[in-house]
């Protein structure tokens, strides 16, 4: 399966300016990463648990 037939998305608190932002798709025990200005290049893989764990100390660190 090739990046263009995944389905990618952004984060809700991605602001509508289209800077920094970066969009993720979910494979079986991967998540990937990449830049949303730049599609086109490489996408960064991590597995789901070291996304989660990503994801958990970035929500904790906002409050």
């Amino acid at each position: 399966m090739s990046t263009s037939e995944l389905a990618w998305f952004k984060s809700s608190y991605s602001g509508g300016g289209g800077d920094n932002c970066i969009e993720v798709a979910l494979r079986p025990g991967v998540v990937l990463v990449r830049d949303s200005k730049d599609t086109g290049r490489q996408s960064l893989a991590v597995s789901r648990d070291a996304w989660s764990a990503f994801t958990t100390l970035a929500a904790d660190s906002r409050v």
